[in-house]
């Protein structure tokens, strides 16, 4: 399995933007794609955005599209998730995931990944 480790999470207010990082130990980093999944208190952890290999191809949400964008730096083996105008709805536990192999598509389901961080607080002020 990759570690991976987040960072980038805090208590910003409505309107503000954060930028989480996911940095990868594996020196194959190249080889996965990766994911951002978020987890809100009482509720299932769902998709939020997706990379493949390459960061030719990408997915988001319905709920983040517009506002979130997804990017990948192969050189220092992290993602990154640009988050913009937050909402106080997307308050939640953030995790980064990686699944293996080269596709053009981007994994959406949880099942899909092998490896996850253990997550960073995101919150957000009305």
């Amino acid at each position: 399995q990759v570690q991976l480790v987040e960072s980038g999470g805090g208590l910003v207010q409505a309107g503000d933007s954060l930028r989480l990082s996911c940095t990868s130990s594996e020196r194959t980093f190249n080889n996965y794609a990766m994911g951002w999944f978020r987890q809100a208190p009482g509720k299932e952890r769902e998709f939020v955005s997706g990379i493949n290999w390459n960061g030719g191809n990408t997915d988001y949400a319905d709920s983040v599209k517009g506002r979130f964008t997804i990017s990948r730096d192969n050189v220092k083996n992290t993602v990154y998730l640009q988050m913009n105008s937050l909402k106080p709805e997307d308050t939640a536990v953030y995790y980064c995931a990686a699944d293996a192999g080269r596709s053009i598509w981007v994994p959406k389901f949880s099942r899909q990944y092998d490896s996850w961080g253990p997550g960073t607080q995101v919150t957000v002020s009305s």
